[in-house]
């Protein structure tokens, strides 16, 4: 069986970038994937982001409001199986839990658990350990020969106290997790991105104290060669291996010159699955580990690319910033016969399906009314309008132009003929009633739906594609006071112009002639009135390019290349923040490549504006 785990940095754009979720499981040809960081929240789960068709998948996300933690992290563990019941398969769990703690969800052969402290972990309060598993970072599956953790560590820097304690906290109570189940006899899989490179041999640009680091002196501490019962799979098929890193800065380019770090991990501890499993020698990595290897070619960067400063330095590389990694594994036997664990996405409610709200089943019967085309006749539109003409709340009559929706007293009939009048959202031949109708009616709201607030000067949104006469007349009241009078400038008073009740529809030649010459007279103000507008925009326009001259000739050259730098803004927290700064537009690479970037660096005269 194949086992790999993969940073996706966002399971969506990794979706769109295959294709589908189905496409992007299948190109890795695996029986386990253990995905990592998301970036899902809870409630944006979907179907067609988590479920894919021969894929059992068990989903943990961030449980916390705290700011800057919501839709963050997350991890997905997608397992392939012929059969979800009554199934030998040992890519198939036998039971799945999500965080380590015990304290979230659990089940087991189809049926859930009550929620407990894990053995092994009842020295922790609940309230630490609900902490630890807030934030949507393991999901835990048994697969019966072994218990598999894929493991999204959090990111702490140095300076940062708080999350320092957090990494701290998360990584002594899973060590406590592990060691009891290995006590138990367990053979444990750890996969996922620990947010930690062992040893110097694993980061590009390792200084003389980078070992020193408190977090790899503890992953270190877990390994066999350390005293430890642990193996890192990679380097003990690769002892020797250098410049092997499956993560790269993403804003830096760092791929192109392999420019990175291995945080990306699978390890195991236990016997082998012989009977004779206390030989030596004999252990699960040397009886039943084939290969472990890094994915390079789903790296963002791939040779062939253009380089970022040759005047591409816009063009985004599609991709993680991390590369999968695989481990292979043999003679693995079947499981006895068993069925998906409940935790499982297809037994989730909020999953199954694309789940409606009320919004959006009304919102998806708009847009599929608006695009359908017209099915019944103008007349019958027009004759059932006049049954609901009596249900507006303030007649036209009065003078009111709130644009009120119709009563309660307006039938279903009605209603009907009104979806039917706005499904091609256009109103054929100008008339006036029509326009009454697609300015006044709201199609696809409840009987009880409430009037609008009293307001002359609130907009009403149109849904006629096509200007009627009367809509004309209100536009240009100014250029209708100034023209000849003309029959239908009388037909149209002062209560007119408020959507009077008694609206006809103007027939004589002299009408739309009139209508004709106030048309013109329109057009030409408009023409008028755009010359000095466009001015406005032509002299804006010079003005922008001035500035963008401006700030072109203020951009420093690096010193290394004598090229344009790039600015950017200091986004972490702290006195600089918000402060622009200019750096060499290279890609991030080794100081004795002269290719690479040169380390020029240098303040922006005065901090960015924050929005």
């Amino acid at each position: 069986m194949k086992i790999v785990t993969y940073n996706v940095n966002g399971l969506r754009p990794r979706i769109t970038q295959f294709g589908s979720l189905a496409k992007l499981l299948d190109s890795f040809d695996a029986d386990i994937i253990c995905i990592q960081e998301t970036k899902l929240r809870r409630q944006e789960l979907r179907a067609d982001l988590v479920i894919a068709d021969g894929y059992e998948t068990f989903v943990s996300c961030t449980r916390t409001s705290e700011k800057g933690r919501t839709g963050y992290s997350g991890v997905a563990t997608f397992c392939r199986v012929k059969s979800a019941f009554s199934s030998n398969e040992v890519a198939l769990p036998v039971r799945a839990e999500e965080g380590f703690t015990g304290l979230l969800e659990s089940s087991q052969d189809g049926k859930r658990t009550m929620a407990a402290v894990a053995e092994g972990l009842e020295e922790f309060s609940k309230e630490e350990l609900l902490k630890l598993d807030s934030e949507g970072r393991c999901i835990v599956t048994d697969h019966g020969h072994f218990v598999l953790f894929n493991i999204y560590g959090p990111r702490a820097d140095s300076d940062d106290s708080d999350r320092v304690l957090f990494k701290l906290n998360f990584y002594n109570v899973l060590q406590k997790r592990w060691e009891h189940l290995l006590h138990m006899g367990k053979r444990v899989f750890v996969v996922g991105d620990l947010n930690i490179a062992p040893t110097s041999m694993d980061r590009c640009d390792a200084g003389p104290d980078f070992e020193n680091n408190e977090f790899r002196r503890w992953l270190r501490s877990l390994m066999v060669a350390c005293g430890g019962r642990f193996i890192d799979i990679f380097r003990a098929k690769h002892p020797d291996r250098r410049d092997a890193y499956t993560c790269w800065p993403q804003s830096t380019g760092a791929e192109v010159f392999n420019y990175g770090t291995r945080i990306d991990h699978i390890l195991c501890a236990g016997p082998c699955l012989h009977h004779d499993n206390n030989l030596p020698g004999h252990n699960i990595v040397a009886c039943h580990v084939m290969e472990c290897d890094i994915l390079s070619q789903y790296k963002r960067w791939k040779d062939g690319n253009s380089y970022r400063w040759k005047e591409e330095r816009t063009v985004k590389l599609e991709g993680s910033d991390h590369a999968p990694v695989c481990a292979s594994l043999l003679e693995i036997p079947d499981t006895p016969q068993h069925s998906t664990p409940s935790l499982s996405a297809r037994y989730n409610p909020k999953i199954h399906g694309l789940q409606q709200t009320l919004v959006s089943m009304l919102l998806k019967r708009q847009a599929a009314e608006d695009s359908a085309p017209c099915k019944k006749s103008n007349s019958s539109s027009l004759g059932n309008l006049g049954n609901c003409s009596q249900g507006f709340n303030g007649s036209f009559d009065n003078g009111d132009q709130s644009g009120d929706l119709p009563s309660e007293s307006c039938s279903l009939t009605n209603l009907e003929t009104e979806d039917s009048l706005l499904e091609t959202g256009e109103c054929s031949g100008g008339s006036y009633a029509k326009e009454a109708a697609c300015k006044t009616l709201t199609t696809h709201e409840p009987l009880h739906a409430k009037a609008l607030p009293e307001n002359p000067t609130r907009k009403r949104v149109r849904r006629c594609s096509q200007m009627s006469l009367k809509a004309f007349f209100q536009k240009n009241s100014v250029v209708s006071n100034d023209a000849d009078s003309s029959n239908a400038d009388s037909s149209i008073s002062k209560g007119d112009t408020s959507e009077s009740n008694s609206i006809e529809i103007p027939r004589s030649n002299t009408q739309i002639s009139d209508s004709g010459r106030q048309l013109e007279a329109y057009q030409g103000q408009s023409q008028i009135n755009a010359t000095p507008e466009k001015e406005k925009s032509g002299v804006a326009m010079l003005e922008w390019r001035r500035i963008q001259q401006v700030m072109q000739n203020s951009i420093p050259l690096c010193k290394g290349h004598k090229e344009t730098c790039v600015a950017r803004v200091v986004k972490k927290q702290g006195p600089n923040n918000g402060r622009r700064f200019y750096v060499c537009a290279r890609a991030e690479g080794p100081a004795s490549n002269p290719e690479a970037n040169c380390g020029y660096f240098k303040w922006a005269a005065s901090k960015s504006r924050h929005k």
